[in-house]
């Protein structure tokens, strides 16, 4: 069975809902970890009073006993105290679309001229149920020495010059834990922070860039058979789902267009000493412009995914808009909100990179159980690591 995962919930609903099929049996469940990626999911300088409303936190109601998975579907509820959907005074009618929101898009799709449903469902909200699905993949990852960290790269022109690898990400990690943006830099933190109050005197809001990388992948995963199936392909689509996120980019990105090939394609050489004890079987790079992908598939580098993120599109000072009853000019409609939220993307975008690595590596390892999956690991990566092989060995 495939690893995949399904949202459900509005906003202002009783709860989120997520469910999780392919996980197999004897995952360990780290319930702590995951309630703590959907607390930092609600942290970060810039957001709105709903955070100090909300206080997420997963709660299992099927697939898990005694702490392990059971091979049946996972799904978590994680409920909203701010329930108040059908309060008509607490959640009136929206008539006036916000610029840059589904509101008017699926207004008009759904055939009403009240946004509220559709606002409801678009909101970024639903992310919380994306994060818990990537941090409980991630609890599988975990089994095969795979770790994932994300950190915000810019806010509007504040940006980090720091460079995540496989020997700093975990001190990074701390620094990014200690940010108010979370981002690992302390000097480019405080001008972020200084750009997120300007924009809340001036009613505005501010986007920014974020980064997930993903370390310990070994070479192989994905495939270059299908297009669907490919592991930059898949990155690429759970990234740009996400609310907000305007562009995607791997490794270098945008760059390779205005660069010749020897600069931008990496050179590859091999490390003997690294053979049996790395990821990467010993295949190594002196740079990374590919982002860990080559031909769709993970090359033994860290996987590293790039997304934009533009500014909230509820604004304090409204922006031009009409009634979609009466078609008469109107500011747009204001609904609480944040004035950024470029850090909780970093996690959301973090956790559902993490979950399509996940995604891939039970493609490729099939089994019912963890120990399943393990033994074809394993027997994968000991085969990689005596190439080449010979007949008897490729005909057994």
């Amino acid at each position: 069975m495939p690893l995949e995962y399904q949202t459900a919930g509005e906003s202002h609903g009783p709860s989120l809902v997520v469910t999780v099929t392919g996980l197999p049996a004897g995952v360990p469940i780290d319930e702590a970890f995951i309630n703590a990626e959907l607390a930092r999911r609600q942290g970060g300088y810039g957001r709105g009073g709903r955070q100090n409303i909300e206080e997420d936190k997963a709660e299992f109601v099927t697939g898990v006993r005694r702490g392990l998975t059971i091979g049946a579907p996972v799904t978590m509820l994680i409920r909203n105290r701010d329930s108040r959907l059908d309060d008509l005074v607490k959640t009136p009618p929206v008539f006036r679309p916000r610029p840059g929101h589904a509101d008017l898009a699926g207004s008009i799709k759904f055939l009403t001229t009240d946004c509220r449903e559709v606002l409801e469902r678009a909101s970024a909200r639903e992310t919380a149920a994306r994060v818990a699905a990537g941090a409980l993949a991630r609890c599988l990852l975990r089994e095969f020495e795979i770790e994932a960290f994300g950190f915000v790269r810019s806010i509007l022109t504040a940006q980090t010059q720091v460079e995540a690898t496989a020997a700093n990400w975990t001190a990074l990690r701390t620094l990014r834990d200690a940010s108010e943006t979370y981002c690992p830099d302390a000097e480019v933190t405080q001008r972020q922070v200084k750009v997120i109050h300007e924009a809340k005197l001036a009613k505005d809001t501010v986007g920014g860039l974020v980064e997930a990388h993903i370390f310990g992948c070994p070479p192989g995963l994905g495939t270059c058979a299908d297009w669907r199936d490919k592991l930059d392909a898949r990155l690429a689509y759970a990234v740009m789902g996400i609310q907000a996120i305007k562009s995607v980019e791997m490794g270098l990105g945008k760059e390779v267009a205005s660069l010749p090939g020897s600069r931008v394609h990496d050179a590859i050489y091999f490390d003997a000493a690294k053979r049996d004890n790395s990821p990467d079987l010993g295949f190594t790079r002196k740079t990374n412009n590919a982002g860990g992908t080559e031909g769709g598939m993970s090359n033994g580098q860290p996987i590293v995914v790039r997304a934009a993120m533009k500014p909230i599109a509820t604004l304090g000072q409204g922006m031009p808009s009409v009634d979609l009853n009466t078609k008469a000019a109107q500011q747009s409609q204001y609904e609480r909100s944040d004035i950024c939220a470029v850090s909780a993307a970093s996690v959301v975008v973090e956790n559902v990179a993490a979950f399509e690595v996940a995604r891939v590596l039970r493609d490729k390892f099939a089994g019912d159980s963890l120990v399943e999956v393990r033994g074809q690991f394993q027997t994968y990566m000991r085969l990689a690591r005596l190439l080449p092989l010979d007949e008897g060995v490729r005909m057994a």
